[in-house]
């Protein structure tokens, strides 16, 4: 059977580094006598270039018939003001594909602890899950414009934290065994909602998980106050995008953060976490290591192939403890020459 892949490069930096991954995709997949398809499509703002929609209908199609998708980036200045933004299609696509749950892993890397903001201390050794939900929030709920008053709801259904939760303490069950769920319980009713919810779904399914709850005021600080006291952490759409941002500058820069955005089943989306960076598009400046190992999470969860992503990782892992880098985790590689000596470190 072949695994077809849905190759969406994107905007800014996103046709850079997601080319770097391509080419550890293809190289795993020959190592691994795995048949892959890879198909190109435009997306977001080249897309609206193209044909003023960022999700255009044949990259749908495509997207709903793959077996995943890999994302590079998308968005930039060049289309702010415009009738409909870059970020529209992706929104759009995660409504597509259903996927509901955005697995963030913030990891530092053996020799990484000198180059990360916090103390080497309080750096070394850090492992931690984000989960994020990804479909609801105010990120999709009703809004109105405004120069004077402008709104934008948040909406939680119980089915919506439900599912995601779950995803969190199936996840700790593999690792640590901790879910830290954060919310604004004290201020807004989603955060109460989204308490007693996980609190419920804990109790019932999950007591041999230990489970805390944590405001996300106090949160950010913890994060970097104390970064290995956490294993899972699940919140949700827009706090998790914000404290994954600040957790993935713990281990030096953001260029090394992946995501895959699952739902039930069904197709995976995988995207580095660092957006377009149109500052430094086409500068060979890129850092690839996130997107590659947003491949080694594709292989994961929607090939199914842990042997194929722990080759990726480890190849990664060989790499940068070899001293090489791109300038942002000081090394003096430029994208592609970082990616090919990932890829001559597979084995």
């Amino acid at each position: 059977m072949t695994f077809k892949i849905a190759f969406l490069p994107g905007d800014g930096v996103g046709p850079e580094v997601a080319n770097a991954a391509r080419a550890l995709v293809e190289r795993t997949a020959k190592a691994r006598d795995t048949a892959i398809e890879i198909d190109e499509f435009i997306f977001g703002g080249a897309a609206i270039d193209a044909g003023g929609d960022p999700f255009p209908a044949e990259t749908k199609t495509a997207c709903v018939n793959a077996n995943a998708v890999f994302l590079g980036a998308v968005g930039g200045p060049k289309w702010d003001g415009g009738k409909v933004r870059p970020e529209a299609g992706l929104l759009a696509l995660r409504k597509e594909l259903g996927v509901f749950a955005n697995l963030r892993p913030i990891i530092v890397p053996p020799g990484m602890e000198q180059r990360s903001p916090l103390t080497t201390d309080r750096a070394k050794d850090v492992d931690i899950l984000i989960v994020r939900e990804l479909t609801g929030g105010v990120y999709f709920g009703d809004r109105v414009e405004g120069r004077q008053t402008a709104s934008d709801v948040c909406v939680y259904s119980r089915e919506e934290v439900e599912r995601v939760a779950r995803i969190a303490f199936e996840a700790a069950r593999g690792r640590s065994g901790k879910v830290t769920s954060v919310d604004k319980a004290n201020v807004m009713a989603t955060g109460r909602l989204w308490r007693a919810a996980v609190t419920e779904l804990h109790e019932a399914e999950y007591s041999d998980v230990a489970l805390e709850h944590v405001l996300v005021d106090a949160m950010a600080m913890k994060l970097i106050q104390a970064p290995r006291d956490f294993d899972v952490v699940v919140t949700e759409n827009m706090f998790g995008d914000i404290l994954s941002d600040e957790a993935s500058v713990i281990a030096g820069s953001i260029g090394l953060a992946p995501s895959a955005s699952l739902g039930a089943g069904g197709v995976g989306l995988y995207e580095p976490i660092h957006g377009a960076a149109p500052d430094i598009a086409g500068r060979d400046k890129a850092n690839p290591i996130g997107a590659i190992m947003s491949a080694a999470m594709m292989f994961r969860h929607s090939a199914l192939d842990d042997d194929a992503a722990r080759m990726i990782e480890n190849a990664v892992s060989r790499v940068i403890a070899s001293g090489a880098g791109t300038p942002d985790i000081g090394g003096e590689d430029g994208t592609q020459s970082l990616a090919a000596k990932i890829v001559q470190a597979l084995v």
